[in-house]
């Protein structure tokens, strides 16, 4: 997948989409400046004896922030420059390992607009290595409803990033 200019609008998007996947060849390099950047000095994500010796696991392996790093380019690829995460929220189920190839896929499961005019598609991830599931994720992504609508205008009362809920709704899970 190539990051493009196109900006695409919220009318250009319909329950059940699938979103175009995404693979990456993860290597040790992409485990350990992704710790890095992420300040995470725990030795699992960059130190191979203590991940295989000490925790017993294959390899060294993605941290947390690292593939919350990964939906968000994932979303932003899809939406182009004026998609805004709302929020992401992941379950990680398997560890993503140095050799693996993650393959991101996404289906389109809510279109909707707001009562403040903000555009919004929600969408369902998962991040496989080969047939395993490794993680899974929740996205709201702020869309532009037309060609003049720019999400990333939006500030203070007019940035509802996770929807309002009544009295009688539970919260998301």
């Amino acid at each position: 997948m190539t990051q493009t200019a196109t900006r695409l609008l919220l009318s250009d998007v319909t329950v059940g989409d699938s979103l175009p996947s995404l693979s990456y060849d993860v290597t040790a390099t992409t485990v350990v400046v992704g710790a890095l950047a992420t300040r995470d000095w725990r030795p699992q994500h960059h130190d191979y004896h203590f991940a295989t010796e000490r925790n017993g696991v294959k390899n060294i392996f993605l941290n947390s922030p690292n593939q919350l790093a990964w939906f968000e380019r994932y979303v932003t690829d899809w939406t182009g420059p004026t998609g805004r995460v709302g929020y992401l929220s992941f379950r990680m189920i398997d560890s993503i390992f140095p050799g693996d190839t993650m393959v991101f896929t996404a289906t389109v499961t809510n279109v909707e607009t707001d009562e403040l005019g903000c555009g919004w598609a929600e969408v369902d991830i998962a991040v496989k290595v080969g047939d395993k599931v490794c993680t899974t994720c929740k996205g709201r992504v702020a869309l532009p409803t037309s060609p003049d609508d720019n999400p990333w205008s939006r500030r203070g009362e007019t940035w509802v990033p996770q929807p309002r809920r009544g009295e009688d709704q539970k919260p998301r899970a």
